[in-house]
């Protein structure tokens, strides 16, 4: 049986007319050669998909990287969001995950490139996201990946229900990566799309961020918080009031601001269309609030030094999997005996309906942040005489039915709206590009396919690499 190309294709229906919409053009058949053949392909060079190569490599595995940017790194590097949360339960009395992140955090830390801030709810570091950028290209390379930067994965070759292949373009051309087990760490599950596997959008798509770098912050501190004037005067430069917050860069005096809040019209930036205008949107936003500050605070020296090179975006497709993690899950710390993450971060739902973002912790607080306004504390559910501190992502939430060798790892995992707005966070995340890793070589080393490894046997080595099992 030959392998088929599996690609799922959709129209640009912006740009079309309802008749054109039904066109389709038959392209010239085309040889497409061979470029390599690996053990594990990961698809997307995030943070989670470099994790998931690092992982697969440290193994013995042949890795190949597949990243359609310039560098490495994803939201942290790419997007400029320069956070991760803490290593320690709600409470701050365990610590819940370790590996490569810890790991990075302490090359980072050997360039003076990294600030703490110990047992803080919001976030526990703040980095320099160009020298991450450095140091993740460099643990590529010295754990012998195979790197494709500024490579597109356009379509899925597959074989029965295996896939076989992944079609790949950038500037030598067009070529096939043929590997024995996939990782779909695109972060839109770009793959398992491409391979018609069951995907959805949530009803309540969280709005994604433009963040920006800029100087003198502290003209805009000393006299106001920004969350003040996007509530007293952000209407006029049409500035939606969502929610406020940055942070510095380590060894400079630059600040990180993440305060813009772009819809897309109902879809969401897995589509052409939407994430043309939410980059767009973004950036419009950030003049906005560069002329919102030299309106209304006469003499700062705010000046604005870097745009990101793709805006942060918190959700787009999820991929169905074996199990779909829900908020009662997170909410109620359920443990699971495939776990390979553990989080506490907070969950931080981000309303379509209002301004500001609802905190929900796991003791059963609840806080209402809005820009400007004095915090509202409350309660999602009534006290108890004791509290779960951390929540867990099992392994099966990873593993979509319909191809075997293929594993996701990222925001895109099988969660519902409640669930993802607390595991969607780096921190976590990074995780899943580690299990995914592991997985993915005890599959090729056992001669099976990803999805069936033994889960003693991964939660195993795991723990061997660094993680912290629970």
């Amino acid at each position: 049986m030959k392998p088929r190309i599996a690609t799922a294709a959709k129209p640009w229906a912006s740009s079309l007319t309802g008749g054109e919409r039904n066109m389709t053009i038959w392209e010239e058949r085309r040889e497409t050669p061979v470029v390599g053949k690996f053990d594990v392909c990961v698809i997307g060079g995030s943070c989670t998909g470099v994790f998931a190569a690092v992982r697969a490599a440290r193994l013995g595995m042949k890795v190949v990287l597949v990243e359609r940017m310039g560098c490495f790194g994803g939201v942290a590097t790419l997007s400029l969001v320069n956070v991760w949360h803490s290593k320690y339960d709600e409470v701050f009395d365990r610590q819940i995950f370790a590996g490569l992140t810890l790991e990075v955090i302490e090359r980072l830390r050997l360039r003076d490139a990294v600030r703490d801030r110990e047992k803080n709810p919001h976030w526990e570091w703040s980095f320099n996201p160009q020298e991450l950028q450095i140091e993740l290209d460099a643990l590529v390379s010295e754990s012998g990946i195979h790197p494709c930067l500024h490579t597109t994965f356009v379509a899925a070759l597959r074989d029965g229900p295996r896939m076989t292949g992944a079609i790949i373009e950038n500037k030598s051309g067009r070529g096939v990566i043929l590997a024995r087990q996939f990782i779909d760490a695109s972060g839109d599950g770009d793959i398992a799309d491409r391979l018609g596997l069951p995907t959805y959008v949530s009803s309540h798509t969280l709005p994604s961020t433009t963040c920006a770098i800029f100087s003198g912050w502290e003209s805009v501190e000393s006299h106001h918080r920004i969350g003040q004037l996007l509530r007293e005067h952000g209407s006029e430069f049409g500035l939606p009031q969502g929610v406020a917050w940055g942070a510095h860069i380590p060894g400079s005096q630059n600040f990180m601001l993440a305060a813009t809040r772009i819809y897309t019209d109902g879809t969401n930036c897995a589509d052409a269309d939407a994430l043309t205008r939410a980059e767009m949107e973004g950036r419009r936003q950030i003049r906005g609030l560069m002329d919102l500050v030299k309106k209304h605070i006469p003499g700062s020296n705010l000046v604005l030094q870097t745009l990101p090179a793709r805006l942060g975006i918190r959700e787009t497709r999820h991929v169905k999997c074996r199990h779909q993690l829900s908020g009662d899950d997170v909410l109620y710390g359920r443990k699971f005996d495939d776990a390979i993450a553990n989080g506490s971060y907070r969950v931080d739902i981000h309303h379509l309906d209002k301004p500001g973002v609802t905190f929900r912790y796991l003791d059963g607080r609840q806080e209402y942040w809005r820009p400007g306004h004095p915090l509202e504390i409350s309660r999602w559910r009534e006290e108890t005489p004791t509290n779960p501190t951390f929540y867990q992502i099992p392994f099966r939430s990873m593993t979509p039915e319909g191809c075997p060798n293929l594993l996701v790892a990222g925001r895109m995992i099988d969660a519902d709206p409640v669930a993802h707005a607390g595991i969607r966070v780096m921190v976590n995340m990074n995780q899943t590009g580690e299990a995914a890793g592991v997985a993915a070589a005890l599959a090729v080393k056992d001669g099976i396919d990803a999805a069936t490894v033994s889960v003693k046997h991964l939660r195993e080595e795991l723990e061997k690499g660094g993680s912290i099992v629970l």
